[in-house]
Protein backbone atom coordinates (compact mmCIF):
# COMPACT_ATOMS: atom_id res chain seq x y z
CA UNK A 1 0.00 0.00 0.00
CA UNK A 2 1.32 3.46 -0.92
CA UNK A 3 0.96 6.31 1.30
CA UNK A 4 0.23 9.86 -0.92
CA UNK A 5 -0.40 12.89 0.53
CA UNK A 6 -2.75 14.95 -1.00
CA UNK A 7 -3.42 18.76 -1.26
CA UNK A 8 -6.15 20.68 -2.02
CA UNK A 9 -7.64 23.70 -0.62
CA UNK A 10 -11.52 22.78 -2.54
CA UNK A 11 -12.98 20.06 -0.43
CA UNK A 12 -15.56 18.66 -2.99
CA UNK A 13 -12.46 17.96 -5.24
CA UNK A 14 -10.38 16.70 -2.29
CA UNK A 15 -12.92 14.72 -1.54
CA UNK A 16 -13.44 13.45 -5.29
CA UNK A 17 -9.53 12.74 -6.05
CA UNK A 18 -8.91 11.14 -2.25
CA UNK A 19 -11.91 8.33 -2.49
CA UNK A 20 -10.50 7.72 -6.08
CA UNK A 21 -7.19 6.98 -4.90
CA UNK A 22 -8.35 4.79 -1.86
CA UNK A 23 -10.41 2.94 -4.28
CA UNK A 24 -7.26 2.12 -5.87
CA UNK A 25 -5.74 0.76 -2.88
CA UNK A 26 -3.34 3.67 -1.68
CA UNK A 27 -3.49 5.48 1.67
CA UNK A 28 -4.13 9.14 1.76
CA UNK A 29 -3.57 11.91 4.13
CA UNK A 30 -5.31 15.33 3.30
CA UNK A 31 -3.70 19.22 3.43
CA UNK A 32 -5.35 21.76 2.84
CA UNK A 33 -2.80 23.93 0.95
CA UNK A 34 1.17 24.44 1.21
CA UNK A 35 2.03 25.67 4.32
CA UNK A 36 -0.27 22.29 5.92
CA UNK A 37 1.40 20.09 3.53
CA UNK A 38 5.15 20.90 4.61
CA UNK A 39 4.04 20.40 8.34
CA UNK A 40 2.69 16.60 7.36
CA UNK A 41 6.07 16.12 5.27
CA UNK A 42 7.92 16.84 8.30
CA UNK A 43 6.46 14.64 10.32
CA UNK A 44 6.11 11.43 8.35
CA UNK A 45 7.17 10.34 5.01
CA UNK A 46 5.34 9.12 1.69
CA UNK A 47 5.32 7.70 -1.31
CA UNK A 48 3.85 10.33 -3.41
CA UNK A 49 2.28 13.85 -3.51
CA UNK A 50 -0.41 14.91 -5.40
CA UNK A 51 -1.23 18.49 -4.89
CA UNK A 52 -3.55 21.51 -6.89
CA UNK A 53 -1.72 23.95 -8.41
CA UNK A 54 -3.51 27.20 -7.26
CA UNK A 55 -3.91 27.34 -3.42
CA UNK A 56 -4.20 29.93 -0.58
CA UNK A 57 -0.98 30.49 1.52
CA UNK A 58 1.48 28.66 -0.35
CA UNK A 59 0.83 27.58 -3.82
CA UNK A 60 1.83 24.34 -5.64
CA UNK A 61 4.63 25.73 -7.38
CA UNK A 62 5.89 26.90 -4.11
CA UNK A 63 5.35 23.13 -1.89
CA UNK A 64 7.37 21.75 -5.15
CA UNK A 65 10.11 24.24 -4.38
CA UNK A 66 10.22 23.67 -0.93
CA UNK A 67 9.71 19.69 -1.07
CA UNK A 68 12.77 19.99 -3.54
CA UNK A 69 15.35 21.23 -1.12
CA UNK A 70 15.00 18.01 1.13
CA UNK A 71 13.41 15.39 -0.70
CA UNK A 72 13.19 13.62 -4.31
CA UNK A 73 9.69 12.36 -3.26
CA UNK A 74 7.75 12.57 -6.81
CA UNK A 75 5.56 15.04 -7.23
CA UNK A 76 2.20 14.92 -9.59
CA UNK A 77 0.61 18.55 -9.61
CA UNK A 78 -3.63 19.25 -10.76
CA UNK A 79 -3.29 21.89 -13.05
CA UNK A 80 -6.13 24.31 -14.79
CA UNK A 81 -5.89 23.48 -19.02
CA UNK A 82 -4.32 26.94 -19.84
CA UNK A 83 -1.84 27.31 -17.40
CA UNK A 84 1.13 26.54 -20.24
CA UNK A 85 4.26 28.75 -18.53
CA UNK A 86 2.89 27.65 -15.27
CA UNK A 87 3.30 24.21 -16.03
CA UNK A 88 6.73 24.57 -17.61
CA UNK A 89 7.20 26.67 -14.47
CA UNK A 90 6.20 23.58 -12.01
CA UNK A 91 8.22 21.44 -13.60
CA UNK A 92 11.58 22.52 -13.63
CA UNK A 93 10.57 23.69 -10.35
CA UNK A 94 10.87 20.07 -9.61
CA UNK A 95 7.51 18.31 -10.43
CA UNK A 96 7.40 14.92 -12.48
CA UNK A 97 4.10 15.59 -13.91
CA UNK A 98 0.78 17.48 -14.10
CA UNK A 99 -2.90 16.42 -14.63
CA UNK A 100 -5.64 19.07 -16.29
CA UNK A 101 -8.32 20.00 -14.99
CA UNK A 102 -11.27 18.85 -15.88
CA UNK A 103 -9.17 15.35 -15.58
CA UNK A 104 -10.73 12.01 -15.72
CA UNK A 105 -10.58 9.72 -12.46
CA UNK A 106 -8.75 6.85 -14.69
CA UNK A 107 -6.26 9.54 -16.79
CA UNK A 108 -5.23 10.85 -12.23
CA UNK A 109 -4.84 7.20 -11.55
CA UNK A 110 -2.73 6.49 -14.18
CA UNK A 111 0.15 9.07 -13.83
CA UNK A 112 -0.44 8.15 -10.28
CA UNK A 113 0.85 4.63 -11.01
CA UNK A 114 3.72 5.40 -13.20
CA UNK A 115 5.08 7.73 -10.75
CA UNK A 116 4.97 5.22 -7.80
CA UNK A 117 6.62 2.64 -10.28
CA UNK A 118 9.08 4.54 -10.73
CA UNK A 119 9.81 4.79 -6.99
CA UNK A 120 9.65 1.25 -7.02
CA UNK A 121 12.14 0.85 -9.46
CA UNK A 122 15.05 3.46 -8.40
CA UNK A 123 15.88 6.26 -9.62
CA UNK A 124 18.42 4.86 -11.97
CA UNK A 125 17.74 4.29 -15.61
CA UNK A 126 17.64 0.59 -16.25
CA UNK A 127 20.38 -0.97 -18.32
CA UNK A 128 18.00 -2.83 -20.61
CA UNK A 129 14.70 -1.67 -21.46
CA UNK A 130 11.71 -3.06 -24.16
CA UNK A 131 8.39 -1.80 -25.55
CA UNK A 132 6.75 -2.37 -28.62
CA UNK A 133 8.52 -4.28 -30.36
CA UNK A 134 12.15 -1.94 -29.31
CA UNK A 135 14.73 -2.94 -26.97
CA UNK A 136 17.34 -0.62 -25.80
CA UNK A 137 20.67 -2.41 -24.03
CA UNK A 138 22.46 0.84 -22.68
CA UNK A 139 25.59 -0.72 -21.49
CA UNK A 140 26.29 -1.71 -25.24
CA UNK A 141 24.61 1.22 -26.63
CA UNK A 142 22.35 -1.48 -29.04
CA UNK A 143 18.78 -0.34 -29.86
CA UNK A 144 16.81 -3.04 -32.01
CA UNK A 145 13.41 -2.81 -33.62
CA UNK A 146 11.40 -5.38 -35.12
CA UNK A 147 14.66 -7.46 -33.97
CA UNK A 148 16.79 -4.96 -36.48
CA UNK A 149 19.32 -2.69 -35.10
CA UNK A 150 18.47 0.87 -34.82
CA UNK A 151 21.88 3.59 -35.27
CA UNK A 152 21.69 6.41 -33.71
CA UNK A 153 22.95 9.32 -33.44
CA UNK A 154 25.19 10.26 -30.10
CA UNK A 155 22.35 12.78 -29.65
CA UNK A 156 19.75 10.91 -30.32
CA UNK A 157 20.81 8.66 -27.87
CA UNK A 158 21.22 10.69 -25.17
CA UNK A 159 17.79 11.80 -25.00
CA UNK A 160 16.66 7.98 -25.38
CA UNK A 161 18.54 7.73 -22.44
CA UNK A 162 16.98 10.64 -20.90
CA UNK A 163 13.84 9.19 -21.41
CA UNK A 164 14.25 6.10 -20.13
CA UNK A 165 14.92 7.87 -16.75
CA UNK A 166 11.31 9.37 -16.52
CA UNK A 167 8.72 7.18 -18.19
CA UNK A 168 5.35 8.37 -18.43
CA UNK A 169 6.69 11.50 -17.16
CA UNK A 170 7.22 15.02 -18.91
CA UNK A 171 10.33 16.58 -19.99
CA UNK A 172 10.12 20.38 -20.56
CA UNK A 173 12.54 22.04 -23.66
CA UNK A 174 14.88 23.29 -20.95
CA UNK A 175 15.12 19.91 -18.99
CA UNK A 176 16.08 18.20 -22.20
CA UNK A 177 18.13 20.27 -23.31
CA UNK A 178 19.85 20.74 -19.58
CA UNK A 179 20.28 17.19 -19.65
CA UNK A 180 21.45 16.33 -23.19
CA UNK A 181 22.96 19.26 -24.30
CA UNK A 182 24.52 19.98 -20.47
CA UNK A 183 23.46 23.88 -21.23
CA UNK A 184 19.70 26.06 -22.74
CA UNK A 185 22.50 28.39 -23.76
CA UNK A 186 22.96 28.30 -27.58
CA UNK A 187 20.51 25.69 -28.15
CA UNK A 188 17.08 26.24 -29.39
CA UNK A 189 13.96 24.31 -29.07
CA UNK A 190 14.01 23.96 -32.83
CA UNK A 191 16.93 21.99 -32.55
CA UNK A 192 15.44 19.87 -30.23
CA UNK A 193 12.40 19.21 -32.16
CA UNK A 194 14.71 18.18 -34.85
CA UNK A 195 16.56 15.55 -33.30
CA UNK A 196 13.43 14.32 -31.42
CA UNK A 197 11.75 13.93 -35.03
CA UNK A 198 14.80 12.27 -36.01
CA UNK A 199 14.24 9.86 -33.09
CA UNK A 200 10.60 9.26 -33.50
CA UNK A 201 11.26 8.35 -37.44
CA UNK A 202 14.09 5.86 -36.17
CA UNK A 203 11.45 4.05 -33.31
CA UNK A 204 7.87 4.97 -33.68
CA UNK A 205 5.83 2.91 -36.63
CA UNK A 206 4.00 6.20 -37.57
CA UNK A 207 6.29 9.20 -36.51
CA UNK A 208 3.63 11.30 -37.71
CA UNK A 209 1.38 9.86 -34.61
CA UNK A 210 3.96 9.30 -33.02
CA UNK A 211 3.03 6.20 -29.93
CA UNK A 212 5.89 6.52 -27.24
CA UNK A 213 7.26 9.96 -27.65
CA UNK A 214 4.57 12.19 -27.78
CA UNK A 215 4.61 16.26 -27.60
CA UNK A 216 3.10 18.00 -24.41
CA UNK A 217 1.93 21.80 -26.68
CA UNK A 218 3.86 24.50 -25.48
CA UNK A 219 5.73 22.38 -22.89
CA UNK A 220 8.15 19.49 -23.98
CA UNK A 221 7.39 15.73 -24.12
CA UNK A 222 6.15 13.09 -22.78
CA UNK A 223 7.58 9.40 -23.12
CA UNK A 224 5.05 6.62 -23.03
CA UNK A 225 6.32 3.01 -23.28
CA UNK A 226 3.83 1.31 -21.46
CA UNK A 227 0.62 2.74 -23.58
Amino acid sequence: MSRILLVEDEPGMRKVVRDALERAGHQVDTAVDGRDALERLGEQSFDLIVTDLNMPMLGGRELVQEVRKSSHVPILVLTVRHDEREKVALLDAGADDYVTKPFGVDELLARARALLRRTDAGRGVPPFSRWGDVSVDLESRRVLKADREVHLTPIEFALLKTFLGKPGAVWTHSQLLAAVWGTTAGVTNDTLRVHVGSLRRKLEDDPNRPRWIRTEPWVGYRFTPEE
